[in-house]
């Protein structure tokens, strides 16, 4: 069973160059498969055309055009995220989402740690200190001007218990943290205290998001919950950009609210010139390379190869809204 037509619309999202990754596997899956590196909003229809399966990590697939392409059988999302899809209009053109699942905790995880450690050890900015040659003149064996703390007994907030969130606490109780969480439901058999936002925003020494983006977590981490924060406590932002207000957070930086931020997110990608972190101070800021690692995009690649499998056989996998399905002809 194959498809008529695949359609790539923004691949250049998963790889820079043929050597890397290629999107060639799904060419048994259809009689076609066209490829575009980036599609504009005003490109989607065009790029689209008669394909009955799209895929695509953050083309917008609205309603206009589902309307507008009703060859649309399947669309594939290569993320987690699946909020640049209109579900209703998918379900009510008969059309499957799938997405990619939790491809990417080991590495958002990895991330998040790779921050801590920054923080604490000061790598990169001991780095430049030798560089800059100011420890050639230092008057003893070790040059030390920036403090650097261990991380055990520090506290980590984690905002949201999915699989990143309960990735972080694993390895952070590894490193002997103490590990409270905030989470929409209460899990079963959690093995760390959960409480609520306001209260992990007050204690914690770092507070690291892995929330999705929704009404109620929209601009989460403003004003009001900034000031609840220790002026020597860290944010850290690895999940969606929309979850922080950045101009108050840059506020909060800026007159020493807190310690210092890290974001691999922001709210309009890729990023403005006028963005308010750009110019905050500690703020460091990396450009949406949490779920890069090679091997992430690999699996990926393959979560999204499977789905397509499943979905062709009549068993779906991934699948994030809900129609009545029948398997290709």
């Amino acid at each position: 069973m194959r498809a008529k037509r695949i359609v790539f619309l923004d691949w250049a999202t998963m790889a820079y160059n043929q050597e890397e990754l290629s999107w060639r596997r799904f060419a048994p899956l259809a009689s076609s498969v066209d490829v575009f590196p980036s599609t504009a909003p005003e490109e989607t229809v065009a790029h689209i055309g008669d394909a009955d399966v799209v895929i695509c990590n953050k083309v917008l697939i609205t309603k206009e055009v589902f309307d507008a392409c009703p060859n649309i059988r399947y669309v594939g999302v290569l993320a987690t995220g699946f909020n640049n899809v209109d579900l209703e209009a998918a379900t009510a053109h008969g059309v499957a989402v799938c997405n990619a699942g939790s491809y990417s905790t080991d590495a958002v995880a990895q991330l998040v740690f790779a921050y801590i450690f920054d923080y604490c050890q000061r790598v990169s900015l001991y780095a430049m200190e030798t560089r800059l040659g100011n420890w050639e003149t230092a008057p003893a064996f070790s040059y030390f001007p920036f403090p650097t703390s261990e991380l055990r007994g520090k506290t980590i907030g984690i905002i949201g218990y999915g699989h990143i969130g309960k990735r972080v606490a694993e390895i952070a109780a590894v490193l002997g943290m103490q590990v409270v969480i905030a989470t929409r439901t209460k899990p079963e058999n959690c093995p760390y205290p959960v409480t609520e936002t306001e209260e992990v925003f007050a204690s914690a020494d770092f507070v690291t998001l892995h929330c999705p983006l929704t009404e109620q977590t929209k601009h989460l981490v403003s004003k009001q919950m900034l000031a609840r924060m220790k002026e020597t406590a860290v944010l850290i932002n690895t999940s969606r950009g929309g979850t922080v207000n950045e101009q108050d957070l840059a506020d909060a930086l800026n007159h020493d609210m807190i310690a210092a931020a890290y974001v691999d997110v922001l709210d309009k990608e890729p990023m403005r010139p006028d963005t308010p972190l750009k110019t905050a101070k500690n703020c460091v800021i990396t450009p949406h390379i949490g779920w890069t690692p090679l091997e992430t995009r690999k699996r990926l690649l393959e979560i999204t190869e499977d789905n397509l499998h499943g979905w062709m056989n009549g068993n779906p996998q991934h699948q994030v809204n809900r129609i009545a399905e029948e398997p290709m002809d």
